[in-house]
């Protein structure tokens, strides 16, 4: 392994840093940034030797090679956190635009939701597996939370209580239990695990992520995060009584203004229940 390599998964593995999730994603990136670092031939480097050349290189790199816009800005987030963990913060400018990173179109109307139907989930061969995927789709968990899931910790009777080291920041949550088919969902996850987790006990996180991963992407399912966006659509149809612009309902420019207001309060109870607390994160699950 080379120097750099080294001294950067160190790096990650005394600096822990957010959800085991959120850390496990750092340190994929920066071990893809220090093997292209080697590429683009700044050898022998170690994790004090970043210096604005190096991102001006990366940032090059990603451009030319078109990668997405949300991708190259997760990967400086990575290089600021390096950058700070070892005291150099001033290497890096402060913002994306700085080094022509465009911004980030979130709001397009187009609806990226996703569901899974029962032939679907009998391709996929892992109980635990399949499980995640419909508490995903039934309660739009992320992945790591759906992976993580204790029916015994969560389930509250009327509503989830999602524990922090489950979710993305650390930030706990509660999500309501509104239907039969949840109730009659949870009760079957209860079966499961029992006292535990969906991880099962020969396993750990990682290794249930793998298996995860494995056994959906045999089964041709993709981009599970669209459960999520199907949830955020299913949930403000619910609350308003009308659908969001993504699954063609109207966009804000045509409510009135007592349907804006009712739109607002749908959207900020959504936002709650996803994890994120901010209204205009919303607009990437149900447009604008």
């Amino acid at each position: 392994m080379r120097g750099l390599n080294y001294q950067l998964k160190q790096l990650c593995r005394h600096n822990r840093d957010g959800s085991f999730g959120t850390q496990v994603q750092r340190e994929r990136e920066l071990t893809l940034i220090a093997n292209q670092l080697h590429e683009l031939g700044y050898r022998c480097m170690n994790q004090r030797s970043l210096k604005p050349r190096h991102v001006e290189a990366l940032v090059g790199l990603w451009l030319k090679t078109e990668i997405a816009t949300g991708t190259i800005k997760n990967r400086m987030s990575a290089i600021r956190w390096w950058a700070r963990k070892v005291n150099k913060q001033n290497v890096v400018a402060r913002w994306n635009d700085h080094y022509g990173i465009p911004n980030r179109i979130f709001v397009t109307n187009k609806s990226k939701a996703k569901s899974v139907i029962e032939t679907d989930l009998a391709k996929v061969r892992d109980v635990h597996v399949r499980m995640s995927l419909r508490l995903q789709q039934a309660f739009g968990l992320r992945r790591e939370e759906a992976i993580k899931f204790m029916p015994s910790v969560a389930d509250r009777g009327s509503y989830l209580q999602l524990k922090p080291s489950w979710t993305k920041g650390g930030k706990a949550r509660q999500i309501p239990i509104r239907t039969e088919e949840q109730r009659k969902l949870l009760n079957l996850a209860h079966k499961l695990t029992g006292k535990g987790s969906l991880i099962p006990s020969a396993r750990n996180y990682v290794q249930q992520l793998r298996i995860y991963e494995g056994h959906t992407s045999r089964a041709g399912l993709s981009k599970m995060h669209g459960l999520r966006h199907a949830y955020a659509q299913r949930r403000y149809h619910e609350l308003t009584g009308w659908r969001s612009p993504a699954s063609g309902g109207p966009t804000s420019n045509q409510l009135t203004r007592l349907q804006r207001q009712d739109d607002h309060g749908a959207r900020m109870t959504i936002s709650k229940e996803l994890g994120h607390e901010r209204e205009q994160v919303t607009a990437v699950y149900l447009g604008r």
